[in-house]
């Protein structure tokens, strides 16, 4: 056991290292550790391109593979990576040296965080791109905000930034902090503006149920301060139930009339949609933005929500949603060929998978749509959505499903099954086929696709690089 007396950040910390350094959001606090002036190294069992290149860039010296001897004796401090476990080595050798260690949401709170408002945005979906929004809208109308978040931001193509503004903004992460503290990321993060997007059950690794899942958000809403703000979403019972909890004012956005901020009327142009937004029932005029979906116009209208409440103006919002360019791997074109388009998103939980192809159909209205989708989180790979994704589909002319790629993951009598899935899809008749690798995916969109098509690839992993593959076969 770690001493939990040592979990703390020594005041004059100067030379910090941390374990599991090349997930984004380590590898992100360790360049912004970096910028700030601390002496950083890092390690990890499996350092490779991009983050091996980008920590490299910085300066950073990182060990492949964990070692008792890669945390020096005069380590001032040890930020370990809640991908780390208690057997690690380098854990071990941290309780033999006693040295002081925190998570990385700790480091991110006393580093990054202190002395800023801290604008927080949860929920099961859209955090990455509501975040990223508020993040362009604030630097955009020039008040230079920090942000910290899950995705790479296209304006800034980074996923972090060290601002001189009074604010940040974080993606606030209901997923366990560390092997020594299993509570929530986000409640690391007491805000003066909290989004709440959603409340779906996921994660089903280290979430029994629906319920762990409310009561984390449970948690959080409790610990807002008094003095702040919460922006909730109106259409989601889950979210309804938990936030009269919350001891600060509650403003609800969405589509229903009683809401405080509430979409009007919407006009999808591509490659533009224009919405209508009203305060308080009253319309402050129409906005564009180059997202697509729903979805995104109800991100976006937390975001501006959000916004007018720290002062920003109309003009600045609008400048802002029009320029944003959006997020990697959130409904990013990744090319065109032949007139074929290849789209990759995040997809991976039914409710994202159902919206995503939803948000897309209309922007190709002239070609088929076909959703090649891989299942590869621990919670789509085990069969707790089995009877659920079937429906997500409806909207799609020809899907694609692979085999989990790491099946073997997950216990038997508890495994996801693709070949299911494609049987059931076909019940509801749709042009759906079951793969077991990757290569005859390719195979056969290049031998289906015509000019018009969109291909929507929806994975969280990399899909042995399927996108660029099927590019270069168009």
């Amino acid at each position: 056991m770690l001493d939990p007396n040592l979990n703390r950040i020594p005041e004059n910390a100067k030379k910090i290292h941390l374990i599991a350094v090349c997930g984004t959001a380590m590898g992100a606090l360790a360049a912004m550790l970096k910028d700030l002036g601390y002496e950083v190294t890092g390690s990890d069992a499996k350092v490779y391109p991009p983050m091996s290149d980008f920590l490299a860039r910085k300066n950073i010296e990182v060990k492949d593979g964990f070692h008792k001897d890669n945390i020096a004796d005069d380590t001032d401090l040890v930020v370990v990576g809640n991908a780390v476990t208690k057997l690690n080595p380098e854990a071990e050798s941290l309780r033999e040296k006693a040295i002081p260690y925190c998570s990385m949401p700790q480091a991110i709170n006393r580093f990054v965080a202190e002395g800023k408002q801290r604008l927080v945005v949860t929920g099961c979906h859209g955090k990455t791109t509501t975040s990223s929004l508020l993040a362009w809208i604030l630097h955009n109308a020039g008040l230079d905000p920090s942000f910290m978040i899950g995705g790479i931001l296209k304006n800034f193509d980074s996923n972090y930034r060290l601002g001189k503004g009074d604010h940040i903004v974080l993606e606030g992460d209901e997923y366990d902090t560390a092997f020594f503290d299993k509570g929530p990321k986000f409640l690391h993060y007491p805000p003066e503006k909290a989004v709440v997007t959603s409340i779906e059950f996921d994660h089903a690794d280290i979430f029994e149920n629906l319920e762990s899942v409310k009561d984390a958000f449970r948690r959080f809403i409790r610990k807002v301060p008094e003095q702040s703000t919460v922006f909730a979403y109106d259409n989601d019972e889950n979210v309804r139930e938990i936030v009269p909890q919350v001891a600060c004012p509650v403003r609800f956005y969405g589509r229903d009339p009683s809401s405080d901020w509430r979409l009007g009327n919407i006009a999808v142009r591509p490659p533009e949609t224009i919405f209508e937004i009203l305060e308080d029932h009253a319309s402050i005029g129409e906005f564009k933005t180059p997202m697509m979906g729903e979805h995104n116009l109800l991100n976006a209208l937390s975001v501006v929500a959000v916004c007018k409440s720290l002062g920003l103006s109309d003009h600045q919002i609008r400048s802002g949603l029009g320029t944003f360019q959006g997020v990697r791997r959130r409904q990013e074109i990744r090319g065109v060929k032949n007139g074929v388009t290849v789209m990759d998103d995040f997809a991976h939980h039914p409710t994202a998978v159902r919206e995503t192809i939803r948000a897309v159909r209309p922007f190709f209205p002239d070609g088929k749509l076909v959703a090649v989708f891989e299942p590869r989180t621990n919670t789509s790979m085990r069969d707790v959505f089995q009877d659920v994704y079937p429906r997500c589909f409806d909207q799609a002319d020809v899907v694609c499903i692979r085999r989990p790629p790491l099946l073997q993951k997950i216990p038997e009598g508890h495994r996801f099954s693709s070949e299911k899935l494609v049987e059931d899809l076909k019940t509801r008749g749709l042009d759906a086929y079951y793969f077991a690798e990757t290569d005859p995916i390719v195979d056969f969109v290049k031998k289906i696709a015509t000019s018009g098509d969109l291909i929507l690839v929806m994975s969280n992993g990399g899909f042995d690089n399927i996108h660029d593959r099927l590019l270069k076969k168009l």
